[in-house]
């Protein structure tokens, strides 16, 4: 039996319920599975996979393999929020690379991709879906072809993303709805919603998908 841990370190990260979903798609396949939160709590094991943490994991000796997922043609866009930033670039298809972890960030073999395709649309809760979905597909199509599956190294000129913060969700006053609709899209209304500063007041900005 299988033995495979889900690490997700922020235990209010958006990929929870994907993360829950999983596991309970692992228990079906005949795996042990569960998910852990701290670090600390991961055990010597067959597969770790670490989805959306937001500290590196250090201790990659403890399982025979420790999977991540990235939103990139890895090794371009390795980094911070790149479904954001190639959202905002412009971009409908977005790659979901499955890869392994080593202690260079983001520099694993890749073991297998699939893609987010957008149509333009589409608000930050049904881009996170596909995220999610394709995060689970992923991980379970390793799971079915283990142990006969292999990486390939990655390839190319490396590029990084760097770490949103707040300001980046800044909308310009002077500038149309259409020339920042794709920065409105990425904005999350809780977390992180859009703003603007008009006469040394901050006004926030949330969208939704309205009805007809």
């Amino acid at each position: 039996m299988l033995k495979v841990q889900i690490l997700v370190d922020n235990p209010t990260s958006w990929i929870i319920p994907y993360a829950e979903k999983l596991v309970l798609l692992l228990q079906q396949k005949g795996c042990q599975a569960n998910l852990i939160h701290e670090h600390e709590e991961v055990i010597k094991g067959d597969i770790l996979c670490l989805l959306s943490c937001e500290r590196a994991f250090k201790n990659l000796t403890l399982n025979r393999h420790n999977l991540v997922v990235h939103e990139s043609a890895l090794p371009k866009g390795k980094g911070w929020s790149p479904v954001t930033w190639q959202v905002l670039e412009g971009k409908s298809t977005i790659p979901v690379t499955l890869f392994e972890a080593i202690e260079e960030i983001d520099a694993g073999e890749i073991y297998s991709q699939l893609f987010i395709e957008l149509n333009g649309h589409e608000l930050l809760p049904e881009i996170k879906h596909q995220q999610g979905e394709k995060t689970i597909q992923l991980i379970l199509d390793f799971i079915i072809q283990y142990p006969n599956i292999k990486g390939v190294p990655q390839k190319g000129i490396s590029s990084f993303y760097p770490r949103r913060k707040r300001k980046d969700n800044q909308l310009d006053i002077h500038k149309t709805i259409e020339e920042q609709f794709n920065l409105l899209r990425v904005c999350d209304n809780e977390r992180y919603p859009a703003f603007f500063i008009r006469n040394d007041r901050k006004y926030i900005i949330k969208i939704y998908h309205g009805v007809e």
